[in-house]
């Protein structure tokens, strides 16, 4: 019903030289059993198609603009990204809502840009650690889950990746009752808007995601992959977490 889902976001890490990691992770992974998906910085998402050839390594994107062209300069339009070689892109991450002031209505207009051009939306969504230790977990991730997620959503064009921001590149991680949790309510809250097409999109994990605790992340009902920053940038620390994922790739997903 889904397929499990390896990402790695390097963020704004990464030159031409960063390829031989991408050329490594495709020795290593020749036919996965799990989708694996890189997203890169722009520059290299040509180069990086190139490298992959006939490989089933996905690429994507980490942010796109709401809008499909126009004077926006510094941008970049979803449709552009697909004509570079993406068929995925990021949008909601936690570091452009703060970073860069993005609304829960941005990053709607976002995925449906995507959706217009063809790519798969990975819609980022988590609680601060003031939110957390307020009780607040289950009311912000459904607020943005609520208002991030447009209308066509389907498990074809669309992934939710939760992603604690207290535990983003912090090594910090919740407990797999913390991660359970939230996932659990993700999908019940998914399908109480979206009925049965609730069931084919994926749910991600991100949050200090490392070889040492994959598995066990793994393991927890409806995560059904990770999206991977810091541990991505090496085909060493990737692989490994790759591999965690396929030891599951013939467990049926719930």
């Amino acid at each position: 019903m889904r397929r499990r889902l390896a990402a790695g976001n390097w963020k704004m890490n990464g030159t031409a030289a960063s390829l031989s990691e991408v050329e490594a992770l495709l020795d290593a992974h020749v036919s996965p059993s799990v989708e694996i998906l890189l997203c890169p910085p722009a520059t290299l998402i040509s180069a990086m198609a190139a490298v992959k050839g006939q490989h089933p390594l996905m690429i994507g994107g980490q942010d796109c603009h709401a809008e499909a062209k126009g004077a926006h300069t510094g941008d970049i339009a979803a449709a552009q990204l697909a004509d570079a070689g993406a068929t995925h892109v990021i949008v909601g991450h936690s570091e452009r809502r703060t970073n860069h002031g993005e609304t829960d209505e941005t990053v709607a207009a976002k995925a449906r840009a995507a959706h217009g051009a063809g790519l798969v939306a990975v819609i980022c969504l988590g609680e601060t650690l003031e939110e957390r230790e307020g009780g607040r977990t289950l009311e912000v991730v459904g607020r943005q889950l609520d208002a991030s997620v447009p209308d066509g959503a389907t498990g074809q064009n669309t992934v939710i990746a939760y992603e604690p921001v207290w535990a983003i590149g912090t090594g910090l991680t919740p407990t797999n009752g913390q991660i359970g949790e939230v996932h659990e309510f993700l999908r019940s809250r998914l399908s109480a808007r979206f009925g049965a097409e609730a069931a084919h999109v994926r749910l991600l994990y991100g949050g200090s995601v490392k070889p040492s605790n994959a598995a066990e992340i793994f393991g927890i009902p409806d995560v059904d992959g990770a999206l991977v920053g810091g541990a991505s940038l090496k085909a060493a620390d990737f692989s490994p977490i790759i591999e965690a994922l396929e030891q599951l790739a013939d467990v049926e997903l719930p």
